[in-house]
């Protein structure tokens, strides 16, 4: 049995592009994660209707950008809508190994058996394989369960690895983007619908 726990704190919103992006373009010229997040909330940068949405979700985006590497950051801050997409899905699987776990176990398999789409079935089926190994999400309510799903489902359609129908989209990275990636560990690549690659036709 595994000793580390899941964080399944990812119900707060979606996969916020537009405050990440922002947020980036902020870390880049401040250079400090806490110079930006004291910035956010006292000039209210993301424009939250209360003090608590605008600290709660500040506080959700500078966790996922923090696990970016400098330069996967820079190229976030240039790049493409898609490719922004791409990284900040990255991001949002490394903050929460759960949805690398999905990502891996479910979306990427599911691609490379030729399935094209993911139901609340498979979301489900997987919940329930996870949860004989992991104890805390025996305490999770069904409520909570189908919150989690929602908010999953919807940060797989905002970076375009999922359409409305739920039909699976193909990452589209470029060379660019996979050469960065390859240099910070081939194994994020597994977190992305696509088929295999050699990491050397990249470098």
């Amino acid at each position: 049995m595994r000793d580390n726990r899941y964080s399944m704190s990812f119900t707060t919103g979606g996969l916020f592009h537009r405050e990440s992006v922002n947020l980036t373009k902020l870390y880049l010229d401040l250079g400090d994660w806490n110079s930006v997040r004291n910035k956010v909330v006292e000039e209210n940068l993301l424009q939250a209707r209360t003090q608590n949405t605008l600290k709660r979700v500040c506080s959700e985006v500078v966790s996922r950008l923090k696990l970016l590497s400098i330069v996967e950051l820079e190229f976030l801050n240039q790049g493409g809508h898609q490719e922004q997409g791409y990284l900040l899905w990255l991001a949002v699987c490394r903050r929460y190994r759960f949805i690398a776990d999905f990502a891996i176990e479910v979306l990427r398999e599911r691609f490379l058996s030729l399935k094209t789409d993911i139901t609340h079935e498979d979301f489900d089926a997987f919940f329930n394989r996870k949860s004989e190994w992991h104890l805390e999400l025996e305490q999770i309510s069904p409520a909570t369960r189908r919150k989690l799903r929602q908010i999953l489902f919807r940060i797989l359609r905002q970076a375009d690895l999922l359409t409305a129908g739920n039909m699976i989209n193909a990452a589209m990275l470029s060379p660019q983007l996979l050469e960065i990636l390859c240099q910070e560990g081939h194994c994020d690549v597994l977190c992305f619908p696509m088929f295999e690659f050699d990491p050397k036709e990249v470098t």
